[in-house]
């Protein structure tokens, strides 16, 4: 029986999280659950308002819905794992929580780099081509663009994640992390891993570069329209239009690109740890915020839900 219990515990890994610091563990516990809570609750939210009210069964909530979807599956795809690990000295996690959450983790973070770059073309419709929007963006290609996105992230993560896990590591199994992040995994390896890091570098390109470039040309388009706009409440309406998209836009960008351009000393480690944080539960914290604070149609979505509730209760 010890035997068996030996050989079952061997592949399990141990998240050093911020176990270097320990004092902070409790403070970022009850930050991160409150954060984790409200994103659930502002994500589901938005998701119900898109589904509910028919005044949002448009092209952009469509693809608003699956980013709030995307946002939800992203951190619960590791927060609750963090939350349990700072909430003792337990910092295991099996080697098939690892494997799915590395995949997750690399499913998921491709598919908002695709479907950033879909709402983009969304935008780039509505302000360029504003007569013709409901006749381009039909259902039937909002739906295929929603499901490149979807296949380009998991055929990334089915390419990346068995490669990874199957890495010779030589017994190390403390990962420098608070989740199974693919270059944290990496760094695991007692082999030389010139190969898997090239890879890695291509699929980026094609991943991350290529819709933040096509992002990048469809607001090159729209900044073309909205000078040619020769009235201010025309170009403030079409500046409302893109504002909120373009936000969600810089802050996943700004914070992935600033993430994997440091270099690999221990206090870049540390850094990321945090930025990876900021990742997975300021951003999709605040993706609903904003759609919300910045959207006469949300706020109006909200009112009128809030309405019915109230009108329910007088009688």
């Amino acid at each position: 029986m010890m035997d068996g219990t030996n050989e079952s515990t061997q592949d399990d890994f141990i998240l050093l999280g911020f176990s270097n610091r320990p004092h902070l563990e409790v403070v970022l516990f009850v930050i991160i659950l409150i954060a984790y809570l409200l994103t659930v609750l502002g994500n589901t939210t938005i998701i119900l308002l898109s589904q509910i009210d028919s005044y949002l069964h448009t092209p952009m909530y469509f693809f608003l819905t699956h980013l709030s979807f995307l946002d939800l599956c992203f951190t619960t795809s590791s927060i609750p794992q963090l939350l349990y690990n700072l909430s003792g000295s337990d910092k295991t996690i099996s080697y098939t929580g690892c494997a799915v959450q590395l995949f997750l983790f690399l499913a998921l973070g491709g598919v908002e780099c695709l479907l950033l770059a879909v709402m983009a073309y969304d935008r780039f419709v509505a302000v360029c081509k504003p007569l013709h929007y409901t006749v381009i963006m039909h259902p039937k290609l909002c739906l295929g663009l929603v499901s490149i996105a979807w296949f380009g992230g998991v055929a990334n993560s089915l390419t990346m994640s068995p490669v990874t896990l199957k890495l010779p590591r030589c017994g190390h199994h403390k990962v420098d992390h608070f989740l199974c992040e693919m270059p944290a995994l990496i760094r695991l390896a007692c082999v030389n891993t010139v190969v898997i890091e090239g890879t890695v570098f291509v699929l980026a390109v094609v991943i991350v570069l290529t819709p933040l470039v096509l992002i990048l040309v469809s607001y090159g388009y729209i900044t073309q329209a909205v000078v040619k706009i020769k009235s201010a409440a025309g170009r403030r309406k079409a500046i409302n239009t893109c504002s909120s998209h373009l936000i969600i836009v810089s802050l996943f960008y700004g914070n992935i690109i600033y993430m994997y351009m440091q270099p690999g000393n221990s206090a870049s480690q540390d850094q990321g740890k945090f930025l990876t944080l900021f990742y997975n539960i300021v951003t999709p914290l605040l993706n609903p915020l904003i759609y919300t604070l910045r959207n006469k149609e949300v706020k109006g979505a909200l009112r009128r839900l809030l309405g019915v509730k109230k009108g329910a209760r007088e009688k």
